[in-house]
């Protein structure tokens, strides 16, 4: 896999918001690209970044996708913003704790292991999941990774949303608490100070395709808040 990569876009207009968009680990910025076009649709600038997750740890990726980010920033006259999917919430709070945009606006993480996932847990001493997710999956377990265990309480505004629909019945059933969505439980994915948390009936991969969670992104990036439902 190459090194990040940007595939940036900007509406007519001169003045928006930009989104940075990160996605999870072992997947790429196609898994991001309906909620990209929202976004877009709504006049936001985007950069939806593509890095090797599987091949660095977290504190590394943050040095990779900070020259496309900082380039991004200087593009955009108003907040930035960051939408992630499930590893790219912890990237994004590892991001921001070394290089804050100083027009830093909302994050919103869509099923991000917060508190850890006991899948990785599970499966982490077997030399295929390392072999598959590397040096980042294994900072994913509920024994927090130190580079996640020194990230400062945030000051930012965070929304996070849950999905509570599995497409991985044995996982759900015996190995995560319930609810979850077949990767991350509800509870994993909650984190202190957060600003908002909402729960769609999606299940992990899902997530980021799911209209309502589409919506309630929007509406988080506008408003600091989640619609009731």
């Amino acid at each position: 896999m190459r090194d990040a990569q940007t595939r940036a876009f900007a509406p007519a207009h001169a003045r928006c918001d930009g989104v940075v968009l990160l996605h999870g680990i072992g997947v790429g910025p196609w898994s991001l690209k309906k909620l990209e076009r929202a976004l877009q649709c709504r006049g936001f600038a985007t950069l939806n970044l593509n890095y090797p997750s599987r091949r660095k740890p977290l504190e590394a990726l943050a040095e990779e996708i900070h020259a496309p980010v900082a380039a991004f920033a200087e593009q955009c006259d108003g907040s930035i913003h960051f939408v992630a999917h499930s590893m790219g919430g912890l990237l994004a709070r590892v991001y921001i704790a070394r290089y804050r945009p100083s027009r830093l606006g909302r994050v919103v993480m869509l099923g991000t292991p917060n508190g850890g996932s006991e899948v990785a847990d599970l499966l982490k001493h077997l030399s295929i999941y390392r072999a598959v997710f590397g040096p980042a999956g294994l900072q994913l377990s509920t024994a927090q990774a130190p580079v996640l265990a020194a990230l400062p309480r945030p000051d930012y505004a965070i929304g996070v949303i849950a999905g509570c629909r599995t497409i991985a019945p044995i996982a759900s059933a015996f190995v995560l608490p319930r609810p979850n969505d077949g990767r991350v439980s509800v509870a994993s994915s909650k984190l202190i100070d957060m600003a908002d948390h909402i729960v769609v009936k999606a299940s992990h991969t899902g997530l980021p395709r799911h209209p309502a969670a589409i919506e309630q992104t929007i509406a988080f990036l506008h408003d600091g808040r989640f619609r009731s439902t």
